[in-house]
């Protein structure tokens, strides 16, 4: 589990990525791959995600797979069936979270308040989500509601931009950021595959970029 959220911390940032198509599973992902990207958060909003799972789990081993926006156990069952190696969810859902431990796969479910945190500290978990981050009052709201749980790292999602990307990483306390601007759905059904590692390339570049300013800084 702890080399997953390592591997997550590293790269900062986890595009999250619905598909239509379960076709559609390698050519997005390869696109991330060209753009310095070696994770993916694949969501169980389309009836496609456990086949576009197992197809990235299967044919790109290099690729970080995740299932996200995971509401039931069934859910969490086809998931890990399929071969995901994380798990995402909007809201703490005790079954869920419950499957994911006993099956030994690093859960991050979505945490908006103290009784969330405290659930989530409860069941041993190290990494939760934030979401919806911007909704719930962004930066200032992740700091107020992180204080008390100094045991926790977080993955702020909703509302993450590359305006915005580098002001969350700047509090110590976020792993990475996840969001849907690397691969938004519009690029995913147009094929615009270019665009895909375009983004990427620039999310990776300033996760960088601010990583080395944050270390000259503190040098």
């Amino acid at each position: 589990m702890h080399n997953i959220f390592q591997t997550i911390g590293r790269l900062g940032v986890i595009p999250v990525v619905t598909l239509d198509d379960a076709s559609q599973a390698m050519p997005v992902c390869q696109a991330l791959l060209a753009g310095g990207l070696s994770v993916v958060e694949i969501t169980f909003r389309t009836s496609a995600a456990a086949e576009a799972i197992a197809i990235v789990s299967r044919e790109i081993p290099e690729m970080l797979v995740g299932a996200g926006t995971i509401l039931t156990t069934d859910q969490a069952k086809q998931a890990f069936d399929s071969g995901a190696t994380f798990m995402v969810s909007p809201g703490f859902n005790p079954r869920v979270v419950q499957f994911c431990i006993e099956n030994k796969t690093p859960v991050t479910p979505g945490c908006s308040n103290p009784t969330d945190l405290t659930m989530a500290v409860e069941y041993g978990l190290d990494v939760v989500k934030f979401f919806p981050a911007e909704s719930l009052g962004g930066l200032k709201m992740l700091k107020a509601l992180a204080a008390p749980f100094r045991m926790l790292q977080f993955i702020p999602t909703g509302g993450i931009d590359p305006v915005n990307l580098r002001e969350y990483l700047g509090f110590d306390r976020v792993l990475a950021c996840g969001g849907t601007w690397i691969a938004k759905p519009d690029m995913v059904r147009s094929n615009d595959y270019g665009l895909i590692t375009s983004v990427s390339r620039t999310s990776v570049e300033v996760v960088r970029e601010f990583r080395e300013l944050q270390k000259t800084v503190k040098g």
